[in-house]
């Protein structure tokens, strides 16, 4: 990985920070992205001493904004020649109804938005990098839970506050819509050495879901804790994809524990993905 370079969103914690670290440490040039400045510098910090690569930089902004997504696109492409690898890790989930800057639900704002707008906002960069360097990878990480959005897939009336609000199922759709743009992503970048794959990191005992109340808050800590695997074995697979001459070509995969498996049905249904694309071009201001 010498000489690569690779953004990384939602690194400073769990998963996003591991495959930071084991890829520092396979000697790529990595970029962190981090929503408080002070941890992203200290965890930036980590990183260099951890891994004796001293090519760690980083970016701040909260990404659930799309102004922010389009500032820190802005500030990589005058920053930066390549892109190797983007993998688009940010995320949560919150219990209540909020609604980020622009007016969408924050759970998918931040959890489908940012990967949708951050992606093609750096993909001339990404493009022309694969054009002078053999291929370039992207990785949107997506979960098994895309499978608790149900028959109705991503339910776009609640995007804006219609409808019963039911936590999980929002983020069960924010993650098909993971998937969802990745299919609808890889079949767009066919012929540009280009790979978009998903991953589901299976449930890691992290960060993750701290910032829920009531309920969920406790039934996520009591599934962390009971079944949760570790932030290094979560990230194996996104390291793998991001770094591994094996997977070289392959795209539009769903992947768990390196191996490309069966996402769910309502996954494959090519009008869904057209339709989340226009949606996610609307809500993002991006033709």
């Amino acid at each position: 990985m010498q000489g690569k370079r690779i953004l990384i969103t939602g690194a400073t914690n769990g998963i996003g920070k591991q495959s930071a670290l084991e890829l520092a440490r396979m000697g790529a040039e990595i970029v962190i992205v981090g929503r408080d400045e002070v941890k992203t510098r200290k965890v930036s910090i980590d990183i260099k001493q951890l891994s004796g690569n001293s090519n760690i930089d980083l970016a701040v902004g909260d990404l659930s904004s799309m102004d922010e997504v389009r500032r820190i696109a802005s500030e990589y492409r005058d920053t930066y020649g390549r892109l190797d690898v983007l993998l688009n890790n940010a995320g949560a989930s919150f219990s209540t109804f909020e609604t980020s800057v622009d007016g969408y639900e924050k759970t998918f704002a931040l959890n489908h938005l940012s990967y949708y707008l951050l992606t093609n906002l750096l993909l001339d960069t990404i493009k022309l990098t694969a054009r002078d360097h053999g291929e370039a990878r992207i990785i949107n990480v997506s979960s098994s839970a895309h499978t608790a959005a149900g028959p109705a897939g991503v339910r776009y009336d609640e995007l804006r506050g219609g409808g019963k609000f039911r936590a999980f199922r929002v983020y069960g759709g924010s993650k098909l819509a993971n998937v969802l743009f990745t299919y609808e992503l890889a079949r767009r970048l066919e012929g540009a050495d280009v790979t978009v794959n998903a991953v589901h990191p299976g449930l890691v005992n992290t960060g993750f879901g701290d910032n829920m109340t009531g309920f969920m808050r406790y039934f996520f800590k009591l599934m962390k804790t009971v079944a949760g695997r570790s932030p290094r074995k979560g990230a194996e697979t996104l390291v793998y994809l991001a770094s591994s001459p094996d997977v070289q070509g392959v795209t539009g995969k769903y992947w768990f524990d390196k191996k490309a498996v069966s996402s769910s049905d309502k996954s494959y249904d090519r009008e869904q993905q057209t339709k989340l694309w226009e949606f996610s071009a609307a809500a993002t201001g991006l033709d």
